[in-house]
Formats: C-alpha cells, structure tokens, sequence
C-alpha cells in the first residue's frame, strides 16, 4: 500500500509538470543573436557618441564628443568600425572653441557633422571620408540662421532645415564651393512642419509641407534638384470635412511615386486614418486626386489590438449609429510617421502612436480670469489652463502601427506592435524596422534600458507582442550584471541587423565595475 501511495504521488506530481509547462508562452520562431559588441571606456557624464551607420560598405561611424578634465575644449574624434566592430582608423575633428554639435547624416561613405557658433548665424562643417580617412572642414557665415532642425546630405551638398527671421527655411551649403544660400522655394512663417527627403538614386529632394488655417489641412509637395533649383509644386488636398496632415513619399523609381499618411476631421490635432494617394495617376477635371484613397482605424484589422474586445464593439456600435445619422465616430490620436520602406510588392509605411504628457498644476495665477466665472474656471480660463499654463513633461508611446501598400496605394494588410509604454522627453522614432532574410516577414523592436523587445510581422497574422531578450555584455551575462542602462537607442543597420548602443554600469561576481558606452550587433536570421 505505501509503493501504492508513492506511485499515485508521482503520477500526481508529473501531471502538474505537464500542466505547468503546457502553459509557458510558446518559443519565438526566431531569436535575434548578438554576435559583436563593442565598449568603449567612457562615461555618460563626461561624453556623448553619435552612431551614424552607412549601409554602402556595411560599416559604422562614430562621432565620439569628450570633455577632458584639465581643459576647458571639447575634443571630436570620428571612429569607424566594421560590420565586427572591430576599431578602424580615428581621426580627431578639430572643431573651434565656442561651437555646439546640432545634426549628423551621411550620404554613401561620406559622414557630415554639422556644429553650431555661439555668435548669430555661423555654423561650422566637417566632412569625413570614410573610406580615405580624408578629413574636410569649413565655416559658413550664415547670419541669418537661428535654429537647426534637420540635415540630409545629397551629392556633396547639405540641406539644413532651420529657423530664419521668424520663418522655417532650408539653407543649402555646397561644400565643393564653400557657399552657401537659403533657398527662396521654401520660405514658409512660424509654426510650420515639412518632412525632407533627400533620394540618391533619383538625386532629387522632396519637401512635403503641411498646411492648415486651423479647420482645413492640406499638402504642398516640392520637388528640388540636387542643387536646391525648385523643379515641380504640386498640392494635394482632400474633399468634404477631410484635411490631410502629414505624409511620407515612396523612396527611389520616379515612376512610382506613392504618397501617404494621415488624414483628420477639421481638428487638426488628431488622426483619423491613414491616405493614401498615387501621384502619376493625375487629377480630375475639378483638381481633385483621382487615386485619394482613405482607411479609417477602424477599418484596419489590428490597429485596435490594445483594446478589450467588449470596448471595441461597443466603439463599433457607436460609430455604426453615427454613420446612420451622416455623421462619423471621431478618434483622437497622434501619430508620428516613418520614413516609408520599400518592399517586393510595395511599400510599408510606420506609424507610432503617442501623447504627450502635461503637468496639470494649477498653482498658476490666473488673476480675474478665475473669479469671473462664479466661483468656476470661465470659459476662456479653461482654455489658458489647458493649452498655455499645462506644461508637456514628455512623450509617452502606447504602440506602433505598420501597413503594406502597393505602388499603387492600395492597403494590403496592417498590423501592429504593442508597447510597453515607451516614455521619452522629446518625441522621437521608438520602433525600429528591418526586413528579414526571407524577404516577406519583418522585425520590429525597440530598445528599454537593457531590454529589447520584438515582433515578427508576417502582413496581417496575429503574433505575440511580448518576445524580449536582454542585451548581452562581453562575458554573456553570466558572470556578471548591468545595473544601469542609460541613453540606450536602437538604430536600423543593413540587411536584417540594429545596432543597440548607450551607457551601461556593468558589475562583474569577480573584479572591479566598469563604465562603458556599448554597442552590440543584433542580427535576426
């Protein structure tokens, strides 16, 4: 009888292993691996690296900015590692005293840096060669140029994006000449947004800008040569209540030129759904886009995912009986839009979706605009104290949205990748995107301290959005630990590999702590 117990007993005991293990998550069908990492012994208070890869020759340039201890200047170096990571030369950039770094690009192998004067208007270059070593410096006399926002680089000339007499304009410096001019073409008044394009291939610029007078939203497309000359204009507009918001152009052929984006109803400060438009497909005799399609969220399969079934249909609902009336369900998102990627049998175009966060104090002296309301915030208080006196702390990132298109704009699938609510100071691209080798699937991932996170994406089929691995010291993590990561970016490299960088504080079981700038190789096969 006690063999009798023992034996029921294990039977017992080996039932719940099964039980237990049959509910593990399932394995990811492809693990990313982490074949180089390089550290570079440097500190997070006493430094800064700017990753720039090139995808020409698979290789990485870092812009290394140090402080030294006994000296007032800061020293440059650029550094350029292979597809291992294995160092290549270093060349010192030697930036005058008094100058601050603003943008980086690259164009091929050649890697711009551009660094701003503390006297008005005067900016400073330096061109590197990667594949020579050959180091180019200049100094530009602007004047006229107040803030930097962007650069791109196209056949040796840089277009800057920047602020100049109260208006957003776009500086070109020829390099090969050592001028420079603001392009008249792009002279646009505060607050304005464009997104620039710079396309080797066709070596053209593409500028979209957005306009609105505050209920209606439209776009305005230029097309610029390589040398700033302002070569076609275009807008495009929608119908009815609809306004467009912003877009992104199809990279590379001409001939298929695809514009998409996003489209709202009159409140220019949310989203609606995405458009879509085939520009070679021409306009009507009334000068509407005979190709403006438009995909509401809701008519999207996933972008959805992150809310319960029973709230999703009670929305549906609610937008059926509106529809009943003419009359539609509005949403209220922002989305932060990706440079489209090309793929076989299109495009796919990136959306994250965020808000901003507020302090919501109400310390302010609002004076006699709170007493007239008897007692209560009158109408136009209520309006100081949400749009002037509530202070945005930061950007918050619920999840991303990716959609497949064809050349022309038709929606294939959508899918989507939810986040573990990525917070950050100033909005940036959290989600990075590389194909896979099959050329069909892609990975998604971001980086969170030490943590990356990823999804495949295999067009519309549903996928876990939970797969992360931790990112690997030199020892593999398993005689030592991270304790802090710190200023940790994901960063798109060539083929099916990130390149994951920041600060850690690694402490090993044996030896001392170290202080590092990493750089660790994340490659999906």
């Amino acid at each position: 009888m006690r063999h009798l117990y023992l034996l029921v007993g294990l039977l017992l005991h080996l039932s719940g292993a099964v039980a237990q293990s049959s509910k593990l998550p399932p394995k990811p069908p492809i693990q990313p691996s982490q074949p180089y990492r390089l550290e570079l012994p440097l500190e997070s208070y006493s430094s800064d690296v700017l990753v720039q890869p090139l995808q020409e020759d698979s290789s990485v340039v870092l812009l290394i900015e140090k402080d030294p201890v006994l000296s007032s200047k800061t020293e440059y170096t650029f550094q350029k590692l292979n597809y291992k990571l294995q160092p290549g030369q270093t060349v010192p950039v030697p930036v005058p005293r008094g100058y601050t770094f603003r943008e980086i690009c690259a164009e091929g192998t050649d890697v711009y840096a551009l660094f701003q004067g503390n006297a008005p208007g005067v900016l400073w270059v330096a061109a590197f060669d990667s594949r020579t070593g050959e180091l180019g410096t200049g100094e530009f006399k602007t004047k006229r140029t107040q803030e930097v926002h962007d650069m791109k680089a196209l056949d040796g000339n840089l277009f800057v994006t920047v602020e100049a007499d109260m208006h957003l304009t776009i500086l070109l410096l020829d390099l090969k000449k050592a001028t420079f001019r603001f392009l008249p073409s792009v002279y646009e008044p505060l607050p304005a947004t464009f997104t620039f394009l710079a396309d080797s291939v066709t070596k053209r610029a593409e500028l979209i800008l957005s306009e609105t007078n505050g209920f209606k939203s439209r776009l305005q497309l230029k097309q610029l040569s390589d040398s700033g000359q302002l070569l076609h204009s275009e807008f495009v507009q929608a119908g009815s209540e609809r306004g467009l918001l912003e877009a992104q152009l199809s990279p590379g052929d001409s001939a298929a030129r695809l514009l998409a984006g996003t489209y709202t109803l009159r409140d220019s400060r949310y989203s609606q759904g995405l458009f879509a438009a085939d520009l070679n497909a021409g306009v009507t005799a009334t000068g509407q886009r005979r190709s403006l399609r438009y995909y509401d969220f809701l008519n999207l399969k996933h972008f959805f995912d992150f809310m319960k079934p029973a709230r999703l249909a009670r929305m549906r609902q609610r937008s059926e009986r509106l529809r009943a009336t003419d009359r539609q369900y509005r949403h209220r998102y922002r989305l932060l839009m990706h440079d489209m990627l090309p793929i076989r049998e299109g495009y796919v175009l990136v959306a994250e979706v965020y808000y901003p966060r507020f302090n919501n104090s109400t310390s302010n002296n609002l004076g006699g605009l709170y007493n007239y309301g008897y007692g209560t915030l009158s109408p136009l208080a209520r309006y100081y104290n949400s749009n002037h006196l509530r202070r945005s702390e930061g950007y918050r990132t619920t999840h991303a949205l990716i959609c497949g298109f064809d050349r022309r704009g038709n929606l294939l699938w959508d899918n989507s990748f939810l986040m573990k609510e990525v917070e950050q100071t100033l909005l940036q691209e959290s989600v990075r995107v590389r194909p896979l080798p099959d050329g069909r699937r892609l990975a998604m991932a971001y980086l969170k301290e030490d943590d990356l996170f990823y999804k495949i994406i295999d067009e519309a089929t549903p996928t876990p959005n939970d797969w992360q691995v931790k990112i690997q010291t030199t020892n593999n993590s398993t005689t030592e630990k991270t304790t802090s990561t710190q200023q940790e970016e994901l960063i798109p490299w060539y083929g099916s590999r990130f390149l994951a960088a920041g600060y850690q504080h690694i402490s090993p079981v044996k030896g001392s702590n170290r202080d590092v700038y990493f750089l660790n190789v994340v490659e999906f096969n």
